[in-house]
């Protein structure tokens, strides 16, 4: 009985994946797809899977893609960053773009993870790890009417070094932007480190006579100058961050609980042969420790981090949005990691109900996506009242010019 209930399951399963194959359109098996078949058969523990669906539908996530793309690495000696998922989220897609090798010179920081729709672009620059699928539930939330451009590090295809500079880090990132959209108004943000670097950014783009509508920190802090945490300032954070996890957890319904505590497990799987290759690498100075993927994110974590503390921003002449979290870490207090004394025009501050280890997760996110639209909708308000002013004067100054002057010519 059990043995035909799981033939019937099984085959229900494959009529399901060969009608959505056969929906969209007639797909050619060859060996990639196939092999890429296999992978994600064995990595999503599903049965059958059509060439044609969606990783992230299936239920694919940021912390399995890591396993997804090491596997890909080892069978076809092809790397590629995890933020290919939003450019090809199928089978097809992807074999197609494992068929070009995906040379170095193609490599782009610009992420489309949603292009569509008639809002201005927001690009948001990624964090300390450098991917750009922790933005993919914010983007989501913004709506199919939001388009929504990530900048990932440069490096995570192990094709090269990544940039060690946060100058630098924005020069390339607003050569790739400009690629997308050549002038501005511009819309930025990040989410920690990604802010610094948005900041910068917009100085740059200030500098060649652009305009910036939007820059918007996401719990983002000013850490020029500071110094590396100490083993106790480590260890007080940590403890810090497993109550603010506890927080979010206790404040959630049952079945919210199970996602939110599954979600975590999931991203520990992923950090912890990160951390472990950064501490071996530390120990015994070797660089050959760990796997491929976690030598390249460990790499690049440690110079993202390294590029903040060196960084030392100059006054920003313009209006600074603040996004923080409802309750902050102890070492995050301090006055001077603040930006308040270097946005010259002012800061927007917008306190969200969620503490810091939540910010950008299920079902917290969709706060900050409420924060981030309304943010946008300002800065359109502050474009479309600004243009207003412009035409008003443009007017008025035609229409002065036009007037006719009475010239008393003294004959009376």
């Amino acid at each position: 009985m059990g043995r035909q209930l799981q033939q019937r399951q099984n085959a229900t399963a494959f009529e399901q994946c060969t009608k959505s194959a056969t929906m969209t359109q007639s797909v050619p098996l060859d060996e990639t797809i196939e092999e890429l078949t296999h992978i994600w058969q064995d990595l999503l523990g599903m049965e059958f899977i059509a060439p044609d669906q969606n990783y992230f539908d299936l239920g694919g996530d940021s912390p399995l893609a890591v396993q997804l793309f090491a596997r890909i690495e080892s069978r076809f000696q092809v790397k590629l960053p995890l933020a290919t998922l939003f450019e090809a989220p199928t089978i097809v897609e992807l074999a197609q773009i494992l068929r070009r090798e995906m040379a170095p010179s193609g490599w782009s920081s610009i992420v489309p993870i949603q292009p569509k729709g008639l809002r201005p672009r927001f690009f948001c620059v990624h964090p300390h790890g450098g991917n750009v699928l922790i933005y993919r539930d914010l983007s989501r939330h913004l709506g199919a009417d939001q388009p929504f451009y990530g900048l990932q590090s440069r490096g995570l295809d192990g094709s090269c070094p990544p940039l060690s500079r946060i100058e630098d880090m924005a020069a390339l990132y607003v050569k790739d932007m400009q690629s997308v959209q050549p002038h501005g108004p511009y819309f930025l943000g990040g989410f920690c480190m990604g802010g610094t670097v948005a900041y910068e950014m917009a100085q740059q783009l200030l500098a060649a006579g652009e305009e910036i509508a939007l820059l918007a920190f996401v719990d983002t802090l000013n850490w020029g100058g500071s110094s590396l945490p100490s083993l106790w300032e480590k260890s007080l954070h940590t403890s810090e961050r497993l109550r603010f996890h506890i927080s979010n957890f206790l404040s959630l319904d049952t079945t919210a609980k199970k996602e939110f505590f599954r979600e975590k497990v999931k991203a520990l799987r992923t950090r912890i042969p990160v951390w472990r290759t950064m501490l071996l690498g530390k120990l015994f100075k070797n660089s050959g420790l760990g796997t491929s993927e976690t030598r390249v994110l460990g790499q690049i974590w440690k110079s993202n981090f390294q590029a903040c503390l060196d960084y030392f921003p100059q006054p920003y002449p313009g209006v600074v949005t603040d996004i923080r979290p409802a309750k902050q870490f102890r070492s995050y207090k301090k006055p001077e990691l603040k930006w308040d004394q270097l946005a010259r025009s002012g800061q927007v501050v917008v306190v969200l109900p969620v503490n810091p280890a939540g910010m950008l997760v299920e079902p917290f996110v969709k706060h900050l996506a409420i924060a981030l639209q309304k943010s946008i909708d300002g800065a359109m308000q502050n474009l479309e009242n600004k243009s207003a002013s412009k035409l008003a004067q443009t007017s008025n100054a035609l229409n002065d010019r036009g007037k006719e002057v009475p010239v008393d010519l003294g004959l009376h």
